[in-house]
């Protein structure tokens, strides 16, 4: 029996700083196809667009995540995608993995981008997630963690590596480049999904959301600059065929991160 895995990549607009129509406007977006997925993506800072205003930031009960809570369980469908949250008095870019029995996961953004300061207004965090489900065993990172491949290298535990992102045009060559080596040097899926819209400091966003296979060849690419979800689905044992005929995996290097 083959393991297929339904993604929803949701492609959009987002309203700057606007929670209750960021919240409405993706899941119209995701809306009807989200009733056929097992995994829902949706872009970094999904209810704000990417803000350094810490004064939006919700608890872990607040209205963004029950809400999330609700679509997952209306659509049995996995949600990942990530908003500011507040715990302990630190505050964090959290990518949260909504599961439709309103069990949550998450993992902290590692890599705060320094060239919008990232670092002064939120907190790192240390651990990676590995997701457990439907069979699949899934890695999900936040944006400017592509740029550094050591932290997303695969130990053979993973299958499908997951990029939520608010990640500017003027570098969308990068981002496109970066998603294929990801894909390649861990022989894995990889989806990456970006905003499109210009934020409020005057950022250009072109989306380019992408979902590539363990070879590096593009199973879909959204077209850049537009509204859309698009429906994929993965197959887990051709990934596990490819990796037994080339397992480039087993000469790794090996090493530790602090």
């Amino acid at each position: 029996m083959e393991t297929i895995l339904n993604i929803l990549t949701v492609q959009a607009d987002l309203k700057w700083e606007d929670k209750e129509k960021n919240r409405r406007h993706l899941f119209d977006l995701a809306n009807p196809s989200a009733k056929k997925s097992d995994l829902i993506i949706l872009p970094e800072m999904f209810n704000t667009g990417f803000t350094m205003n810490t004064a939006l930031a919700e608890s872990m009960d607040g209205e963004s995540i029950v809400f999330l809570k609700q679509k997952s369980s209306e659509y049995q469908s996995l949600i990942v995608t990530s908003l500011t949250v507040k715990e302990n008095n630190s505050v964090y870019n959290r990518l949260v993995a909504v599961f439709p029995d309103g069990n949550i996961q998450y993992y902290d953004k590692r890599h705060l981008f320094s060239l919008a300061g990232e670092e002064r207004y939120y907190n790192r965090g240390n651990k990676h997630l590995i997701i457990n489900y439907k069979g699949w065993k899934i890695m999900p990172l936040v944006c400017y963690d592509l740029r550094f491949p050591v932290w997303a290298r695969n130990q053979y535990d993973y299958d499908l590596l997951i990029y939520v992102a608010n990640w500017p045009y003027r570098r969308h060559y990068a981002w496109q480049q970066l998603l294929i080596a990801r894909a390649i040097e861990n022989e894995a899926f990889v989806a990456g999904v970006n905003r499109i819209g210009k934020d409020n400091n005057g950022i250009d966003h072109s989306g380019d959301t992408m979902v590539i296979d363990y070879a590096g060849e593009k199973i879909s690419h959204t077209q850049p600059f537009e509204e859309r979800a698009e429906l994929i689905s993965l197959k887990r044992e051709n990934r596990l065929k490819f990796v037994e005929k080339f397992n480039f995996l087993a000469d790794k290097d090996n090493f530790e991160i602090s």
